[in-house]
């Protein structure tokens, strides 16, 4: 069923979709994520998860080896998923237990250098559904039917029951009041934490959609009434508690089959457009078909939102579950090099050790094709950015800036294993740091050209 109606709904989305954009010009006008020292950063990670353990074990399933393993790969980025039905298991009491957990997950991310956005994440809203998320205490369905579709589990985000529930955690007074004061407490109690860039508000958040009313129209008019008002008091609860954080803002998760977002403006300075970047057929199993346009469909939908607010972008999610089929090699490089033109990084899914989604295998190898994820790139840049970019073909990394005239002066490159020459322009002078990094000291207001082979 799910299938058939996203099927739909991309033809609509071709009306809705602007003219293709020149290649040249896709992703101008996007500003840049930057940290509190103002330095531009580009985040290459991956999403960290325990959908398995609940209760007095949540985030068991999370360890060191996670955070360790993905710094020496070369990444510089997890989402961490935690659940609010783990964090409030009762209206008003939060898990003390379940928060020191979380912080135990961001001391090791601090340890390997790796900057942490949590997220809070639901799947089918929540644990009334089967699933993790929402509380079922904060669940209402009005004694709507919901069906289980076991082969098929983003169907149940169509079951009346699952879309009512959506519609009374926006609407009603005492749910937003309890969601606000939720991100609060996360907020107050990691604000300070060294390895915390900003707050995921909601994984992939949905709706109820109107009798008559096709996916594509729905999506837009929930991500404008509802969302946006959501995000504006979540934006309002966090900034007390932490005023630097930035803010990740998703639209549903039908951006995905090129429909531009109805998302309007979050009033807060330090917003970042957070959408998932999957692919309905190759969700169902299906292999990459470079032929039929989706990446570019995608992104030209997704660039749309962030051109028009002037906020930078992160990509929450990607990648398909089968990555060892005909084309994924292609599909791989076509989507580093399409993420590479508008955003500022990206988070995988997801770090785990076996099949299916899972980054490496039991060994801590990569997965099929997986590897193509990892390539130099650089993770902090003193300076206004130029150009920036990896040809997978010949290997070669190339970074040309503009070195800022005051404050920070040391750019960061991120290294895959290998080994590595580095060479630099501009009076630059370059040094290696520890676990795959290194480090550029440019002078003040100097043109840099900082150019990265395989040895």
């Amino acid at each position: 069923m799910l299938r058939a109606i996203l099927t739909a709904g991309a033809a609509v989305a071709a009306l809705l979709a602007p003219a293709a954009a020149h290649a040249e010009e896709t992703g101008q006008g996007i500003p840049p994520l930057t940290d509190r020292q103002g330095r531009v950063l580009t985040l290459h990670g991956w999403n960290i998860e325990d959908k398995t353990h609940r209760g007095e074990a949540a985030l068991t399933g999370i360890t060191e080896r996670h955070l360790r393993d993905m710094r020496a790969q070369g990444f510089d980025f997890a989402r961490l998923l935690v659940f609010w039905d783990d964090l409030e298991p009762q209206p008003g009491h939060y898990s003390p237990g379940y928060l020191r957990r979380i912080g135990r997950v961001l001391d090791w991310a601090e340890k390997y250098h790796l900057k942490v956005v949590i997220d809070a994440h639901q799947d089918v809203f929540g644990p009334a559904f089967g699933r993790r998320g929402i509380p079922e205490w904060a669940t209402r369905t009005d004694g709507l039917p919901f069906t289980p579709h076991p082969d098929d589990w983003f169907a149940e985000y169509f079951e009346p029951a699952v879309q009512r529930a959506f519609t009374h955690l926006y609407e009603d007074a005492d749910l937003r009041r309890a969601q606000a004061a939720m991100w609060r407490t996360l907020a107050a109690r990691f604000a300070r934490h060294p390895a915390v860039l900003g707050y995921d508000l909601v994984n992939e958040p949905m709706g109820e959609q109107r009798p008559g009313e096709d996916l594509p129209t729905a999506a837009r008019r929930i991500e404008r009434d509802q969302l946006t008002p959501m995000y504006n008091r979540l934006a309002d609860a966090v900034r007390p508690a932490d005023p630097d954080a930035w803010l990740f803002v998703e639209p549903t998760p039908i951006v995905g089959e090129g429909v531009p977002t109805g998302l309007g403006r979050v009033e807060d300075p330090r917003v970042v457009y957070a959408p998932h970047f999957y692919d309905t057929a190759m969700e169902a199993g299906a292999d990459y078909d470079p032929g039929a346009g989706w990446i570019e469909a995608y992104e030209r939908a997704v660039t749309e939102y962030p051109k028009r607010y002037g906020v930078p972008v992160v990509v929450g999610e990607w990648g398909p579950p089968d990555s060892a089929l005909p084309h994924m090699n292609r599909f791989y490089r076509d989507a580093m090099a399409s993420l590479g033109r508008y955003a500022s990084g990206w988070a995988g899914y997801v770090w785990c050790y076996g099949g299916g989604y899972c980054a490496v295998d039991d060994r801590g190898a990569f997965r099929p094709h997986k590897e193509l994820t990892a390539e130099p790139y650089a993770e902090t840049v003193a300076g206004t950015v130029r150009s920036s970019g990896y040809d997978s073909g010949s290997g070669v990394y190339r970074l040309s800036y503009r070195a800022a005239s005051a404050g920070p002066r040391v750019t960061t490159l991120s290294l895959p294993p290998g080994t590595w020459r580095i060479t630099a322009d501009g009076g630059a002078r370059v040094g290696r740091g520890t676990a795959g990094r290194a480090r550029v000291l440019a002078a003040p207001g100097s043109e840099v050209t900082v150019t990265v082979e395989r040895g």
